[in-house]
């Protein structure tokens, strides 16, 4: 780990619960092994891993406030549910309270939810990790997806948006047009 993520870390650990802050380890570890395995950059998988969800604990109310003050745009789906901002306002944080001037890293955290058509590798890579850390244990098809991972990276962003999408119908529960755009992406090549 550089000085830097080192760093990193310790910054995070001060602003997300003790589950949300395992969760966030996990996914950082969990991206450097992709990014090994997929010859992307190690350090900047750590540190997309480590920004992800930097503004998860921030309470839904205060998210909205900051979005409004910083001039971020939110959707009719984030309007509904507070709890999807997190992405689009972590990656205003990563570069403007975290320093990150690295667009990719930026982009990572921006649509580790949703995901979006034709994503860099670091993209999908962190959107993967997100799913598949070790930590995680209710999703369908998790062990499918967390071999798929490092032998087809692209079929298991398809896998994950295909059962995401399924467990938001099921459930009733707004979808993302993002994800839904995504998965169309990746499954049919559609834009």
């Amino acid at each position: 780990m550089t000085e830097k993520n080192y760093e990193l870390k310790k910054k995070i650990k001060k602003t997300l619960d003790k589950d949300r802050y395992q969760h966030t380890l996990a996914v950082a570890y969990t991206a450097s092994c992709l990014a090994m395995k997929y010859g992307s950059d190690i350090d900047d998988a750590f540190t997309a891993g480590l920004l992800h969800d930097c503004a998860k604990c921030i309470p839904n109310d205060e998210k909205i406030k900051l979005c409004d003050k910083y001039g971020i745009r939110l959707t009719d789906i984030e309007k509904k549910n507070p709890a999807l901002i997190h992405a689009g306002l972590g990656a205003y944080l990563a570069e403007h309270k975290y320093g990150i001037n690295n667009k990719d890293i930026i982009n990572a955290v921006r649509t580790h939810t949703t995901g979006e058509p034709g994503m860099s590798l670091l993209q999908k890579i962190i959107f993967t990790a997100d799913y598949i850390e070790p930590g995680r244990n209710q999703a369908k098809n998790l062990r499918e997806v967390r071999a798929l991972a490092f032998t087809d990276l692209d079929k298991a962003v398809e896998t994950i948006l295909h059962d995401t999408l399924n467990y938001l119908n099921d459930k009733t529960a707004a979808i993302d047009p993002e994800t839904e755009r995504t998965y169309r992406f990746y499954y049919r090549g559609e834009e």
